[in-house]
């Protein structure tokens, strides 16, 4: 279920965000021939079972780096981390509903992609210092276990990292007009060399670099022109 960058909940946006088979949004041919199914039902069944409670599962698995408890890991809120990296099962009947950790699943596939003791490496310069704006949408715990806890970057590095439903009253839209103090820190005395921000659901982003802005299509062209230095391309492009 996904709001992407507009809010969500009861007075907000709710759905079904569907993506076709290159992670391409889905065609109108799609999406029509999906509603027409949903004209088509006639009956609603519900099932009678108390309300789940998401949050008991904190006493789930720590997936995490270290054996820290979750309020200590990065003196980040508990509710920050708590869906991100933990797991858990609860049983209804024959209902049974799975609490997974989507953060350790994605960052294995990061790893199967990129060099990720060249990133460490990298991330560990003296000269490089990066900053990247989750937006206080879904990026934030990936970027914390991703950037700080895997890469070794400074917590400092993740801005707005606590995912909030409503973003926080702002607009998780990574532009130069809502992401204006991401803006304002890569123009501003002793800038990062490396800024990132992206959207509520994480399917967009923004590239800037100390005092300039990167088009989303330069950036792509630029992973293109260096493909051979991720090992993922390492046959050529795919």
């Amino acid at each position: 279920m996904s709001a992407s960058h507009n809010p969500g909940g009861p007075e907000g946006d709710f759905g079904i965000k569907f993506n076709y088979t290159s992670g391409e949004p889905a065609p109108e041919s799609i999406t029509d021939k999906i509603y027409g199914e949903t004209q088509k039902v006639s009956t609603l069944k519900m099932a009678d079972m108390p309300d789940v409670d998401l949050n008991k599962h904190c006493h789930g698995k720590w997936r995490a780096r270290g054996d820290a408890p979750p309020c200590a890991c990065l003196g980040l809120p508990v509710a920050s981390l708590c869906l991100a990296l933990q797991i858990g099962s609860s049983k209804f009947g024959d209902f049974e509903l799975e609490v997974i950790d989507p953060v350790e699943d994605y960052m294995a596939q990061l790893k199967e992609v990129f060099d990720f003791e060249a990133l460490k490496k990298f991330v560990a310069r003296k000269d490089f210092k990066m900053i990247f704006d989750a937006m206080h949408a879904v990026t934030g715990p990936y970027a914390t276990r991703i950037l700080v806890q895997e890469l070794g970057a400074p917590a400092s590095t993740v801005k707005d990292g606590v995912s909030s439903p409503d973003f926080n009253g702002g607009h998780p839209d990574p532009n130069l007009t809502y992401a204006k103090e991401l803006v304002d820190i890569m123009w501003g005395a002793n800038a990062p060399t490396f800024g990132a921000a992206s959207d509520g659901d994480g399917d967009r982003n923004m590239i800037l670099g100390n005092g300039f802005f990167v088009t989303p299509s330069d950036s792509v062209a630029m992973i293109a022109a260096n493909a051979s230095c991720i090992p993922y391309f390492k046959g050529g492009l795919k």
